[in-house]
């Protein structure tokens, strides 16, 4: 095998995992990975197991740094040879340096374009209790209507019965008192 065809290899299989991502989130082709297993003692870093990183949290090391690297060391260490006969040291260190600097690019995309606005989710930022909405049916004493209410920027709609048994008109405002299989028992908001 001569570096030539080292390099085409990587090309090739750095062209390959590109398409593979770009099948994938674009096509939806949804992959499984197995588990792997660790031998006893060894430890991954937290949230490594799952491949994704934690919210603010991207490895510079990860699938899409690693398929464009190996496509532009490849496809550039590959030309160099086929094309130019450089020196050895000279094709490896200028196929090097323009496939960290492709690594690099995709890193920066991912990092400050396409992950730049993620965070966690919280649960407490969905918490029915205390979530202030209108009837838009009105409750019938002992009965169920409907409650529009906004949480995190988005308009939603619930079932709803009132706390207290009573008859509640449509379009009073009310306050969610508690929440379960997927009724919101209300009380009328009474402003302070």
């Amino acid at each position: 095998m001569t570096w030539a065809d080292f390099y085409l290899v990587c090309f090739a299989v750095g062209f390959l995992l590109n398409a593979l991502a770009f099948l994938s989130g674009g096509g939806h082709l949804h992959l499984h990975v197995p588990h792997v297993h660790l031998p006893h003692g060894m430890h991954l870093p937290h949230g490594a197991q799952t491949g994704g990183a934690r919210a603010g949290q991207l490895p510079w090391f990860n699938f899409g740094t690693l398929a464009a690297f190996l496509a532009w060391f490849g496809g550039v260490g590959y030309l160099l040879e086929r094309y130019s006969r450089p020196w050895f040291i000279t094709a490896l260190a200028l196929s090097t340096v323009t496939g960290l600097a492709a690594a690099a690019v995709v890193f920066w995309f991912l990092a400050k374009v396409l992950f730049a606005h993620e965070a966690p989710l919280d649960a407490a930022d969905y918490d029915m209790i205390g979530v202030l909405g209108r009837l838009s049916i009105p409750i019938r004493e002992g009965g169920t209507g409907e409650l529009i209410y906004s949480q995190e920027g988005t308009r939603r709609v619930s079932g709803a019965r009132s706390e207290d048994g009573i008859a509640i008109p449509k379009g009073a405002e009310v306050m969610v008192t508690r929440y379960e299989k997927g009724i919101a028992y209300v009380k009328p908001w009474v402003d302070p």
